[in-house]
């Protein structure tokens, strides 16, 4: 069940703790994606918050969100960059994309089979996507005063195992939104320390969002059998080379 565009509007933009976690959430990005130029870049679900540093740098931004959610005008102050679509069937061309981030889109999603599919058509040869989930041990999928305390939450395993039955080859993870899910002045202040704390350490206790990367495979090796089957392919021609073939013998 997706969340409404209106209350992850308010969330993100007219918060504290929505515009500190969309911070946390753009540097995490950045650590990944340091340079887009020339590259088409979009976003699925409600990925906005964290489109924006691309802007101005990428070659197309798109911010792509499903008709159960709705959509809202972005950015603000200038043309508009978002389209409503259906969930699993996006109005682009295959291997159109070359960078693709999706939050609050996979754990919302009622088809995310048919979800990941979509996901692996629109993404070009050699093109990335993020997937940004709630983290199933951290404290913000324990709350539903945020986004991240709805739908399913992953452990990194987790996610990476259902990646890899989609044809997804995972490539990296990074953790996000160490800071308590809390409005009070104390956590909010301390946020960004948190965060560089958090990112020390590595781990996922205490965050709040997995932001995971991964690329379509687009081959499998051969197993079992008939890689076996073929280790000593039969020459046709064999011996045929440099003898002249002998006739049978009579009986």
């Amino acid at each position: 069940m997706h969340l409404d565009v209106i209350d992850l509007r308010n969330f993100y933009y007219r918060t504290k703790l929505g515009r500190s976690a969309q911070r946390g959430l753009q540097g995490a990005m950045r650590g990944l994606w340091p340079d887009v130029k020339g590259m088409d870049v979009a976003g699925f679900g409600f990925a906005v918050p964290v489109l924006r540093p691309f802007l101005g740098e990428a070659q197309r931004v798109l911010g792509l969100m499903p008709g159960q959610q709705g959509v809202m005008h972005w950015p603000s102050g200038a043309a508009n960059l978002t389209a409503l679509v259906e969930e699993t069937a996006w109005p682009l061309n295959a291997g159109s994309i070359d960078r693709l981030v999706v939050a609050h889109g996979l754990e919302t999603c009622a088809q995310p089979d048919a979800l990941l599919a979509e996901i692996w058509r629109v993404l070009a040869p050699g093109g990335r996507v993020v997937f940004i989930v709630p983290n199933r041990s951290g404290m913000w999928a324990r709350r539903d005063a945020t986004p991240f305390g709805f739908g399913r939450p992953y452990s990194v395993g987790q996610l990476e195992t259902y990646l890899r039955l989609h044809r997804f080859q995972t490539e990296r993870h990074v953790m996000a939104l160490y800071t308590p899910p809390s409005q009070k002045r104390f956590w909010l202040k301390s946020a960004p320390f948190w965060e560089k704390w958090g990112h020390r350490i590595g781990g996922p206790l205490g965050a709040g969002a997995i932001l995971l990367e991964a690329t379509k495979q687009v081959y499998a090796l051969p197993r079992g059998g008939l890689r076996e089957a073929v280790r000593a392919p039969v020459g046709i021609l064999q011996g045929l080379g440099g003898a002249r073939p002998k006739p049978a013998r009579r009986g």
